[in-house]
């Protein structure tokens, strides 16, 4: 069975007018903001395919040269259900500019642009092995160092392919906002959270603004790179019926934005207000609900996972409450580092990427798995 699996090479590009990566931009009173995509060459030097055999067949190498230079770890990442290699934009950015290291973002199976003949094997064994399988298929039988870093479903990822030894050069472990005790309490309420959503936008900008006002994406910046890869055009007539009962809600009016360019007043229309319009031409491009038999697969047991994985690790979260009890025991036996990130979604890197860039640099840098770029200080006193 032949998979292709869409992989993106980043790297940092310098940002305009001075800007920091994520900073909010002010917008005069009564001013709407800007919901249009941003390009991901913005971000990101190159986007290439990597075709990744079976078993039984020849892997293909990737020739192409690391895209943030030959110097350095490489910080594989991997995205969360849902999501895509998109989601790691800003972030790249940031981390890129902080310290030496090498980037590989994929979009898993199932997600973004990623091609393979059974998407909907989602299940932790596979998805931990198509991760070994793209970085032999990188780098042959002498991967450089490699540090791990997954966002929630992602991150159970990560857990699962260091645990099962996947990546023999494995340097290091960074897992963000997922906890085995939080995640499986979640799970239970997962399915109303995804038919709460809209099933289609009449445009990428309009699902950009959703999912900034639904606090989805808290960062306008990394929402309008980020939401490229969760939506796509709709294949199915706008007269299906699976289409036309889609249409859950809308945004239809919108009062002026607050000054601290948070979260504007807004109203939604429900199914039925409105006609349904051409205009309704995206969808999300995977359907989530659909690989509930899954989850459980992804979470169950993966505090101890964690744990027994033999590298250093640093885990991230919005908010304390989230540690369960293995993980509390763990941290207080200095097994793994940890910081709390507050006021942030659960998008952590999305929401705060100039702040996760400097925690994961901190700890890349107290390990010695890197150096700071020149003029790059650190601004954690623990440094």
């Amino acid at each position: 069975m032949e998979k292709q699996l869409h992989l993106n090479l980043l790297s940092s590009r310098p940002l305009p007018g001075g800007l920091q990566s994520g900073s909010k931009m002010r917008m005069g009173p009564g001013r709407k903001r800007d919901f249009s995509p941003l390009p991901w060459s913005q971000y990101f030097e190159t986007m290439e395919d990597l075709e990744v055999g079976s078993d039984s067949a020849k892997d293909i190498s990737f020739n192409a040269p690391p895209a943030c230079g030959s110097q350095g770890p490489v910080l594989l990442l991997l995205h969360g259900g849902g999501h895509s290699a998109l989601s790691w934009a800003v972030f790249t950015s940031a981390i890129c500019s902080r310290v030496t290291c090498r980037v590989v973002a994929l979009d898993l199976r199932g997600h973004g642009d990623t091609n393979v003949q059974n998407s909907e094997d989602l299940s932790a064994e596979t998805m931990a092995k198509d991760v070994g399988k793209v970085v032999e298929a990188l780098y042959g039988e002498n991967p450089p160092p490699i540090l791990i870093i997954g966002h929630s479903m992602g991150g159970a990822i990560a857990v699962h392919t260091s645990a099962a030894n996947h990546v023999p050069s494995l340097l290091g472990l960074c897992v963000i906002d997922v906890v085995e005790g939080t995640a499986m309490d979640a799970l239970n309420s997962m399915q109303n959270f995804l038919r709460s959503r809209p099933r289609t936008f009449k445009s990428v900008e309009n699902a950009i603004e959703w999912s900034v006002k639904s606090g989805q994406i808290r960062n306008l910046e990394s929402a309008r790179v980020s939401m490229v890869g969760q939506v796509k055009r709709c294949e199915e007539p706008l007269s299906s019926p699976g289409i036309s009962k889609g249409v859950s809600e809308g945004i239809i009016e919108e009062e002026e934005e607050d000054e601290d360019g948070g979260e504007s007043n807004y109203k939604w229309k429900k199914e039925g207000d409105q006609e349904i319009k051409k205009e309704s031409l995206f969808t999300w491009r995977i359907e989530l609900a659909k690989t509930e038999r899954y989850w459980d697969g992804w979470f169950r047991g993966l505090s101890s996972l964690f744990l027994s994985c033999p590298v250093p690790k640093l885990l991230l979260l919005a908010g304390v409450d989230r540690l369960d009890k293995d993980l509390t025991i763990g941290q207080m036996q200095g097994k793994f580092q940890m910081q709390v990130l507050p006021q942030c979604g659960h998008a952590v890197h999305e929401d705060a990427p100039d702040k996760v860039a400097e925690a994961l640099a901190v700890f890349m840098v107290r390990h010695k798995f890197t150096e700071w770029k020149d003029g790059i200080q650190c601004v954690f006193p623990a440094c």
